[in-house]
């Protein structure tokens, strides 16, 4: 390979040179650095000696080893380990010569802290960046780079690199002590045992006993020892500050107030700086001065501990938040049902009452008083029922207004918990009287894990406050079976309602002076894959309790809609259809919406559709249920009341009501013949219907004779099994114009 003739450096890059200080007598010889260069040029040895030789890095001076092939460098290096840094030619003997000597450097002779520096005269050769990572070469540059000022900072820096590895090198068994001083500390669990640990493993790392503390200046400024032993052991627990007995150590102080270690006299003050809102300083008592190694691995010691004490802190406040209410600081839902499962699995639950405690009317507390104050009345429960159960109670809190107590059914039982909410609760100056409904679980009576007996426990609470507020309920295994049996209901519904399984029937409805079908009844049915039908009474109120009732409402009206527009087609111009809203539907906010979007969707005349509505939905809130009757209304479509006679209206708002049509209840209607009260309760509300305008029909009419007495009563319309049972659409269709032929 020809000799490269590219220089080192130019005349115009020179270094310049401070004068050296009159040398000091005493002064210890100075070890040099060993610079190895590998090269087969001898120029390039030359102008690197001259440029670096008379140099100090780092306060000491370059020692040149010479190389002048990749074979030449391997005996050398085999012999002198002692290398820092090798300012090493790419081309040589061959091509790659260099990389072959790098990776025997690093493989074979297994050299990993000398420091590798590539030069070419060739960039074309330049390895590629594969191997400058994989083979850890410091840097690499063309000879032409390499002016005097670039090679003395590339060399200076390798260097540092090198006297840093070596340092680490020095410092590798401390640094296991370190290593294993913070596993020891990481298996400890708690701020506390975290603090204490750091005392002993800290005064292990200077081979003496502990003797110190640890304290934490929160955001306030507030200072207080976490941990401490030896002669320190009394503080533990106390703020300190300037005018404690004992005062604030100065050390700890100044370690607090400029943020750094500190090492004072006999005394030792590390500063945990983490990222938590928090700052730690511990303090240890030191019978000599550390020296600068054991300086180094404490500031290491530190630095590890106060991430250490981050995470303790996090796994601590995410502990507190996963098992802790925020406000109450009782257990939560997570940590009662993991409560729950230890007391089922062991033999108290023969003993023990499981009792949800639900606030009366807390939400409307809470909107007329504010949530400050809803929050101070939770706090003021929560410390009421602690203080008065005892401790050994578990009470905790499960969300919004509901607390739960758990113990021994002695002690467990609403004659022991509803006579505390007798005396009215203080807060922020104000009085106020707070009941509670109690449902309660014996677990010896449960099957199950922790998570159904809290769900029963529920189950039990739902059914006292429909019975009684103030009052309690304990589950029974039957009240289990019927709420899974409306949650099995509520699924196969919601199955029923997407494959198809629901369908409309139409009962007719008859002029009775005529005896002509003036209209018919949207009938909603369910019919199983089985063939099987689920009666309406017990699916309907599933769908309304479920929200079902919203979607398969919005189909019952489009489909009955289509079907009135078909048979307006067929010729029967005067029909009416009527749809059954029940009060989940007509309540919803986009009820109107709905109703003017189906009946535009399906072209259905508003004047022919009429919707059934209870007595029940007109008078309960009437004010509120008036105003959005007249929206309705405002779209076309007639409105009646459905089982007239069986609620309690108020005749004043039933005049105010913008209805078209009562509907005699079937249980009038059967009485009717039989009854006076019957008689005298249906001749009302026809009579009633007379005087206000509004037509009346009679529902479930069986017999001739019920229908001549309706008749003769002054009924206009009437419907039931003596006309005609409910029917599909094409049964309706053919029914209808059966009927017309039979007129005709």
């Amino acid at each position: 390979m020809p000799p490269t003739s590219t220089p080192i450096g130019t005349v115009q890059d020179e270094l310049v040179f401070l004068d050296e200080p009159p040398q000091q007598p005493a002064a210890a010889p100075r070890r040099a650095w060993r610079v190895m260069i590998v090269d087969d040029n001898a120029d390039v040895h030359s102008t690197t000696t001259f440029a670096l030789g008379n140099l100090d890095i780092q306060g000491r001076p370059l020692e040149f080893v010479h190389a002048y092939s990749a074979a030449e460098a391997r005996d050398v290096l085999a012999r002198e380990p002692d290398i820092a840094v090798i300012l090493l030619d790419v081309v040589m003997e061959q091509d790659d010569a260099g990389l072959h000597l790098v990776r025997h450097i690093r493989e074979t002779l297994k050299l990993a802290d000398v420091r590798i520096i590539l030069r070419t005269g060739q960039p074309g050769y330049a390895p590629e960046i594969d191997a400058i990572r994989d083979f850890d070469i410091n840097d690499y540059k063309t000879k032409s780079e390499l002016t005097r000022i670039k090679l003395y900072t590339t060399v200076t820096a390798a260097l540092r690199s090198y006297e840093q590895i070596r340092r680490i090198d020095d410092s590798r068994r401390g640094l296991n002590r370190i290593v294993d001083a913070g596993t020891a500390l990481m298996a400890l669990h708690g701020v506390r045992n975290f603090a204490a640990g750091v005392l002993a493993q800290g005064a292990a790392l200077l081979g003496q006993p502990a003797s110190g503390l640890v304290c934490v200046q929160d955001e306030r400024g507030m200072t207080q020892v976490v941990a401490a032993c030896g002669a320190w052991q009394a503080c533990e627990g106390r703020q300190l500050g300037p005018e404690t007995d004992p005062p604030l150590p100065p050390a700890v102080a100044s370690a607090l107030a400029g943020r750094r270690n500190e090492y004072g006299d006999g005394v030792v003050a590390l500063h945990l700086a983490g990222k938590a809102c928090r700052v730690f300083v511990a303090l240890l008592e030191v019978a000599r001065q550390p020296d600068e190694l054991e300086r180094r691995l404490l500031d290491v010691f530190a630095a590890n501990v106060a991430v250490g004490l981050d995470n303790v802190e996090l796994m601590w406040h995410l502990h507190e938040a996963a098992f802790y209410d925020t406000l109450s600081k009782l257990p939560n839902r997570t940590r009662l049902i993991e409560i729950l499962d230890s007391t089922l699995a062991s033999a108290a639950r023969d003993t023990t009452t499981l009792c949800l405690v639900d606030l009366d009317h807390f939400a409307e507390t809470n909107d007329a008083l504010g949530h400050a104050f809803g929050d101070g009345l939770l706090a003021a429960v929560a410390a009421r029922l602690q203080d008065s159960l005892g401790r050994h109670l578990t009470v905790a809190r499960i969300g919004g207004d509901i607390f739960c107590v758990l113990g021994d059914a002695a002690q467990v039982h609403p004659g022991g918990i509803l006579p505390l909410f007798q005396q009215p609760f203080e807060i922020d100056g104000q009085t106020v009287q707070v009941s509670a409904t109690l449902g309660l679980v014996r677990l010896a009576e449960h099957d199950g894990s922790g998570t159904d007996a809290l769900k029963d426990a529920d189950i039990a609470l739902k059914r006292a406050k429909s019975q009684q507020r103030a009052g309690h309920f304990y589950f029974t295994r039957n009240m289990g079976v019927e709420i899974r049996e409306r949650v099995r209901m509520m699924h196969a519904l919601r199955t029923a309602f997407s494959t198809h399984e629901l369908f409309l029937a139409y009962q007719p409805q008859i002029d009775l002076a005529t005896r002509r079908a003036v209209g018919a009844e949207a009938l909603l049915r369910w019919r199983t894959a089985d063939g099987k039908f689920v009666p309406p009474d017990r699916f309907i109120p599933i769908a309304e309790y479920s929200g079902l009732i919203i979607d398969i409402g919005e189909w019952v009206l489009r489909t009955a809609c289509v079907e009135l527009v078909n048979l307006h087609a067929a010729g029967h111009t005067d029909f009416t259809m009527s749809v059954n809203v029940s009060q989940v539907q007509f309540r919803h906010p986009q009820f109107l919406q709905m109703l003017r979007q189906a009946l535009a969707d399906t072209g259905a005349p508003p004047c022919h559709v009429e919707l059934e509505i209870t007595e029940s939905m007109a008078m309960e809130e009437p004010e509120t249920f008036i105003e959005m009757l007249a929206q309705v209304k405002e779209t076309g479509v007639q409105i009646a009341i459905d089982d007239f006679g069986t609620g309690f209206s108020s005749l004043s708002h039933l005049q105010r009501l913008q209805v078209d049509r009562l509907k005699i209840d079937r249980a009038f209607v059967t009485e009717i013949t039989g009854a006076t009260r019957g008689s005298s309760i249906a001749e009302m509300v026809i009579q009633l219907g007379r005087n206000l305008g509004l037509s009346v029909v009679a529902e479930g009419v069986e017999d001739e004779l019920q229908a001549r007495v309706l008749q003769q009563l002054g009924c206009p319309l009437a419907q039931g099994f003596l006309f005609a049972r409910p029917m599909a659409a094409d049964d309706l269709s053919g029914w209808l114009a059966g009927e017309a032929l039979q007129r005709a």
